[in-house]
């Protein structure tokens, strides 16, 4: 399987994770609003601090992001590009979020893919206190108490990264119902799919259904054949579940749609077993299982 070599030395634990209550909602995303705004306060009308977003559709205006890039210096794997702002609105094709907190305030981790007004399709990272929402639209949410996502120096990468850490619940009294989930960080070099099944083996994890995703992969094998060759990413997972085979087995079926350093866009379902993280791979997984403990 492919492998980057990172600045720093491999950290022992391979997945970050924290388990915590969660439940999926809805809500409108408030026109005129930073993102970075309307997603908090969408979380806080349902009783969370955070957690992930799936936003299918949608107009964003103004925007701006980063695209991956090469490393100038070599003191990381591989970088960012010089922030684009586009003009106009750019319709959101999707795009996966993690919600959590940087230096004690909220902030986001977002990747996604949209039209510009050039009418072609772009991808990136997009960044919270400059990209705004352009007119209200509705997104899927899964909130978790127990656990948040903080933004924290990562030896290994040379990043400040989000990652799971345990955190006071905050629930209100209608969160009593909530279910069982994980808030998820895969650190690089192991593959996407078969870190999820050795996760969900270990902790007696069944059936699981996948919330956000926001990370990179090192390029990407597709189980239609196709592949991505540039190893830089950004990548945002559309859908994924971590059930059963016919044989009992479990694997994982991720569907995720990312942006290589040269631009090339590429979307759909991922190999299992040749899709190594490059960066970072957080995410939040709800066991379907009731309450079986680990």
């Amino acid at each position: 399987m492919r492998s980057i070599a990172q600045p720093g030395a491999p950290v022992a634990e391979r997945i970050q994770w924290v388990e915590a209550r969660g439940r999926a909602f809805s809500f409108t995303l408030q026109a005129g609003l930073p993102l970075l705004e309307a997603a908090r306060r969408g979380f806080a009308e349902a009783g969370f601090a955070g957690g992930a977003l799936s936003l299918r559709g949608g107009a964003l205006g103004p925007l701006a992001y980063v695209m991956p890039a090469l490393s100038k210096t070599g003191a990381n794997a591989a970088f960012y590009s010089d922030t684009f702002r586009p003009e106009g609105i750019a319709q959101l094709k999707f795009a996966a979020m993690t919600l959590g907190e940087r230096d004690g305030a909220p902030f986001f981790h977002c990747h996604g893919l949209w039209t510009e007004s050039d009418g072609c399709l772009h991808g990136g990272h997009i960044l919270p206190e400059e990209s705004f929402v352009a007119e209200p639209f509705a997104v899927d949410a899964f909130g978790i108490d127990g656990a948040v996502f903080a933004a924290e120096p990562d030896s290994e990468t040379n990043f400040r990264l989000f990652g799971p850490v345990s955190s006071s619940s905050q629930a209100r009294a209608d969160m009593n119902a909530s279910g069982r989930a994980f808030a998820l960080r895969l650190r690089p070099n192991q593959d996407f799919a078969g870190a999820l099944e050795a996760f969900c083996r270990q902790h007696g994890i069944f059936h699981a259904r996948i919330h956000g995703g926001v990370g990179s992969t090192i390029g990407a094998r597709f189980t239609d054949g196709r592949t991505v060759v540039p190893f830089a990413t950004e990548l945002a997972v559309r859908s994924g579940t971590v059930m059963p085979n016919a044989d009992g087995k479990l694997e994982a079926a991720i569907d995720i749609a990312l942006v290589d350093y040269l631009g090339g866009i590429a979307e759909g379902p991922l190999m299992r077993g040749d899709n190594p993280v490059l960066m970072t791979m957080e995410l939040v997984l709800e066991a379907l299982d009731g309450e079986t403990s680990s």
